[in-house]
């Protein structure tokens, strides 16, 4: 996770904790907990394993995370989306911020007119929503989705990336020399 992205980061997490423990979702008394794991697997820089939802759900096990998705669908009327199964157009994948994404645990996958879909783990936290709606201006329609939908469309997209840069490299490598050079300064 780059420096840019750790307050971000952090600021998702205490405020999705935060409203989780609001809902009465989990206990404060394991919110702390997890809060304390979470800020020494973000000083390794694990960015699938830096999320207090995830700590609460699987490590601690004392949520599930279906439950934190039920509560967003019935009680601020947000649809869920599985991107496995949902083909995310090129120019949404063009210019993804990878480390927001991982900050935020969402994906801005689709646009429809004046519209961004925002798939995401982290509805409950107001951090998340605010990053996006500035980033993005306009309007956001909000889906939820698990922790692992998220990581799995980041590192399918990462590795994609990886693919096409290790493509292009040799195509540069060989390319008959001056060819892509840039001309000598003119006189």
């Amino acid at each position: 996770m780059s420096k840019e992205h750790r307050p971000l980061l952090m600021r998702a997490n205490r405020m999705l904790g935060a409203n989780l423990v609001e809902h009465n979702l989990v206990k404060i008394e394991d919110l702390e907990i997890a809060n304390e794991k979470l800020i020494d697997l973000v000083a390794t820089d694990q960015p699938r394993q830096s999320t207090i939802l995830g700590i609460l759900a699987y490590d601690m096990k004392v949520l599930k995370e279906d439950e934190v998705l039920h509560r967003i669908v019935e009680t601020e009327g947000v649809g869920l989306v599985d991107l496995r199964d949902y083909e995310v157009p090129e120019d949404s994948r063009k210019n993804l911020d990878t480390g927001a994404c991982w900050a935020t645990w969402s994906v801005p996958f689709d646009h429809e007119e004046e519209f961004t879909f925002i798939a995401t783990a982290y509805y409950l936290s107001p951090a998340v929503r605010s990053h996006w709606e500035k980033l993005l201006g306009g309007q956001i329609l909000w889906f939820g989705t698990t922790l692992e939908c998220i990581a799995d469309y980041l590192e399918k997209h990462a590795a994609t990336l990886a693919a096409a840069a290790l493509a292009a490299a040799p195509a540069v490598a060989a390319a008959p020399a001056g060819i892509g050079a840039t001309p000598p300064p003119a006189k």
